[in-house]
């Protein structure tokens, strides 16, 4: 890794890791390279962006004490407003860089989202994108089968949660990792896509590796609750007004190019890693 890249990295970790966050670098020629023009990153190909996701941990290390902080703001999502804190930080401990963020369930006014996470997640090499087009002969006929990411050491059990955009430093040379492929047979990769599609409120899709850590109990029946009564299953007030039902934690997008000259970008249109109505991350 470039020595430039390798400390940014190293600063960028030491803000978000003991907050149960994880950071892995790329280069927006990487993303743009796979999908068609419309969901292009309006940046040089060389410029630097680091991916990053959530663990287990962050629940505990991250969403908790934020919730007893006294951020917490009404009619946002508290897991996004915890998201959006600490990467907010990174950029006031980076105060000489120009950086973006954008969040992974971000938008356009056009619904568009501003970050394909699923995608960006696979070429930053932190977790490798199934989908329906890595299954040879694949058996679902008509049916619509959406991918998802799976992470070397904890499968199913993590959420992809934005992208750090920076702007004035490119690096052409940066070598790429690419994302460890631990459901490597067909009948492993139908199990997984079927169980993510079908079945996903069983949870044993994230088991399809066995992972390092899972999401607590405590975690799983957070996410498993509405929004709006969230805060109270941890023992904390409400925030004074009530947060939206629709909570973007509850939402996923499958994109579905119209024209044919986008069949080949099909499977990497797909920005979130939980399926429809999927309980939490």
């Amino acid at each position: 890794m470039e020595p430039q890249v390798a400390e940014l990295k190293q600063k960028i970790e030491d803000t978000l890791c003991p907050f149960g966050f994880e950071v892995y670098p790329f280069q927006v020629a990487w993303y743009n390279a796979v999908l068609p023009s419309a969901f292009h990153l309006p940046l040089p190909g060389p410029t630097l962006a680091f991916l990053v996701l959530s663990t287990p941990a962050m629940f505990d290390q991250a969403l908790k004490p934020f919730l007893q902080s006294g951020h917490l703001q009404p009619l946002t999502d508290p897991v996004d407003q915890c998201v959006a804190y600490h990467l907010g930080r990174v950029r006031k401990s980076l105060p000489e860089l120009q950086i973006e963020v954008i969040a992974d369930y971000e938008v356009h006014p056009n619904r568009r989202p501003k970050i394909l996470a699923q995608t960006a997640a696979h070429v930053a090499g932190a977790a490798y994108y199934y989908q329906r087009q890595d299954v040879e002969a694949d058996p679902w006929g008509t049916q619509r089968i959406a991918g998802v990411c799976i992470h070397p050491r904890f499968g199913g059990w993590f959420a992809i949660r934005g992208v750090l955009l920076l702007p004035g430093i490119q690096v052409p040379d940066l070598p790429r990792t690419k994302p460890l492929d631990c459901v490597p047979t067909r009948t492993e990769r139908i199990a997984l896509l079927e169980s993510f599609n079908f079945h996903w409120r069983d949870w044993t899709y994230r088991d399809v590796v066995t992972p390092q850590e899972r999401y607590s109990e405590e975690q799983k029946a957070y996410f498993s609750t509405p929004p709006a009564q969230r805060l109270a299953l941890l023992g904390l007030a409400q925030p004074s007004r009530e947060p939206s039902s629709a909570s973007p934690e509850l939402l996923f997008t499958t994109l579905i190019p119209k024209s044919q000259n986008l069949s080949r970008a099909r499977g990497w249109l797909s920005p979130r890693v939980s399926p429809p109505a999927s309980p939490g991350p």
